[in-house]
């Protein structure tokens, strides 16, 4: 039996495995896309595995629902770091956490529930599929503005733009309200539109402040799942660093499924 635990970070949904005995194969593709099947079995936007780094509290390996293994997952970070720290116990001091990823390594701190993450510094913003484009971490955004973002047809928009790049991106739906950005995000590997995604919202934060929509240096951001706060700084040369994704991370239950 494999033990796991379901967990979410605004809507954003991951099925959480304690791999420092090595009980999983990220290799195994077949396997990841059954446990993130909705139907057939947990149920998930991605799968990620919690290993040893000796270098730091510990190393995060995440899967997309294909099977594919993923770049940097914003909110899957937040979500590990959370059991890292509240089931595994594994993490002594709150205010100073320290993993690695697939785009290198991330600070994080923990106030109860709500979990703040260091994302990697945006050093360019161009222009990819017609649309404003960056890197958050190694995951690349298309940015797209657009009206009434309730009825936008995002995931046949979405489709459309992804498979029209040959690498594939991640395209960010965009909608200013009040001073409030409104996301929905169409998300590669998952193939879908997720009800939230932070690599997304630091994506949005850094190209409105780019393109001059955002004024300050702190973004509310508002996905189907629930609300982000992104906050950073923008240094001399253009690049942005000391980028914060902040947010809630829940343990929504635990079990057991047979392999």
């Amino acid at each position: 039996m494999l033990k796991f635990y379901k967990y979410h970070g605004t809507g954003n949904d991951f099925i959480m495995i304690d791999n420092r005995n090595n009980v999983f194969d990220i290799k195994d593709t077949e396997k990841i896309k059954l446990l993130c099947n909705r139907h057939f079995g947990i149920g998930a936007d991605g799968l990620i595995l919690l290993e040893e780094d000796p270098d730091c509290d510990f190393k995060m390996v995440f899967a997309n629902p294909d099977g594919s293994i993923g770049a940097m997952c914003g909110n899957g970070g937040r979500c590990i770091v959370h059991f890292a720290f509240h089931v595994l116990k594994i993490i002594k001091d709150p205010k100073n956490v320290c993993f690695s990823a697939a785009d290198g390594m991330h600070e994080a701190e923990i106030k109860g529930d709500e979990v703040k993450l260091k994302m990697q510094n945006v050093n360019e913003i161009s222009k990819r599929n017609g649309l404003t484009f960056l890197y958050s971490g190694t995951t690349p955004h298309n940015i797209m503005f657009v009206k009434n973002i309730e009825k936008f047809p995002v995931i046949n928009e979405g489709m459309r733009i992804r498979n029209f790049d040959s690498d594939g991106v991640n395209i960010d739906f965009v909608e200013l309200k009040d001073g409030i950005f409104y996301v929905r995000t169409y998300e590669r590997g998952v193939e879908n539109e997720t009800l939230a995604c932070g690599t997304g919202a630091t994506a949005v934060a850094i190209a409105s402040h780019h393109l001059g929509m955002l004024k300050k240096n702190i973004c509310r951001v508002k996905m189907p799942g629930g609300n982000l706060t992104v906050k950073f700084e923008k240094i001399k040369n253009g690049s942005y660093e000391n980028i914060w994704l902040i947010g809630p991370a829940v343990c929504v239950f635990e079990g057991e499924i047979k392999q």
